[in-house]
């Protein structure tokens, strides 16, 4: 059997992008060139990886095969990375998930930073809720991840994010430097069951405060919106600011809270050579104001 390292990015582009052609468009290759390595993937494996519907799914034999083609790949890019590094330009690509709140208000900035600061590396972006962010680091689906709240470990703490009451610049308690969370409960509280509603819930529970959601809202910008149009006030944190309109205001609340960042690797896998470079860099223009401190 011999099995190669074409085979299996293309296997896994393929499963990662939901189809040949999207898989085709991020490997810049054609299409038939994609066919053909999962083809003869399959035919060293003995069996079809995949159902070809739309979008590709992987078989029962594909989905055996995942996990080890993503560890192979990981091993093969990090080698790579290696030697880029040993020679002095660290380069290629680092796969990063986080959650809707860091991926639309924290990372544009980084994502800047990170072209001056570390050119040779392109970061992709996947977005997903703590579960998942989490699930995809250590399935190897992605590189590193920023999580929220990990447990002790070898990340890098990008910041300290504090919680925030988000309001309209109209409402009784906008002129107030700091929010007490009781003093919410007279408003329909609007939350995302997707982000930290737990965190709030513990924030709510300190202030001896009732939480009782009027709604429940998946996406962060819905949940912007439905404040400004004056249905309701929710907590966000401070990473939100760049997303908030000018009829709105964030202010800290009482008692005050924080989320800590972390830009982390897998913990079952050696980490890709450029993620810690990545997460030093960011920890550093971080520190530099580019968050409001708690």
């Amino acid at each position: 059997m011999t099995v190669n390292f074409p085979q299996l990015r293309a296997f896994l582009a393929v499963v990662d992008a939901g189809g040949f052609s999207a898989a085709a468009d991020g490997l810049g290759m054609s299409q038939s060139a994609v066919s053909h390595a999962v083809a003869s993937l399959e035919r060293e494996l003995g069996g079809p990886l995949l159902i070809r519907t739309s979008p590709v799914r992987a078989t029962v034999l594909g989905e055996s095969v995942l996990p080890y083609a993503r560890t192979a790949l990981s091993a093969v890019r990090s080698l790579e990375e290696v030697a880029a590094d040993a020679a002095g330009a660290l380069t290629g690509t680092v796969r990063l998930a986080s959650t809707p709140t860091v991926c639309q208000g924290l990372l544009p900035g980084l994502l800047r930073h990170w072209r001056e600061d570390r050119p040779r590396i392109t970061v992709r972006l996947f977005e997903g809720d703590s579960g998942e962010v989490a699930g995809w680091l250590e399935d190897g689906t992605t590189d590193a991840a920023v999580l929220v709240d990990p447990p002790p470990g070898p990340g890098v703490q990008l910041a300290l994010d504090g919680y925030r009451a988000l309001l309209p610049r109209d409402h009784p308690l906008a002129g107030e430097a700091a929010v007490d969370v009781r003093d919410l409960e007279d408003d329909a509280f609007l939350i995302s069951p997707g982000g930290c509603e737990a965190r709030v819930r513990e924030l709510h529970r300190l202030a001896g405060a009732r939480m009782t959601p009027a709604r429940r809202v998946r996406d962060l910008a819905t949940l912007i919106s439905m404040v400004q149009a004056g249905l309701g006030v929710t907590v966000l944190s401070e990473a939100s600011r760049s997303l908030i309109p000018p009829d709105l205001t964030l202010l800290p609340v009482t008692p005050p809270a924080a989320r800590r960042l972390v830009l982390s690797g897998p913990h079952t896998r050696p980490w890709h050579p450029a993620v810690r470079p990545l997460a030093e860099s960011a920890a550093a223009y971080l520190a530099g104001g580019a968050l409001a401190p708690s």
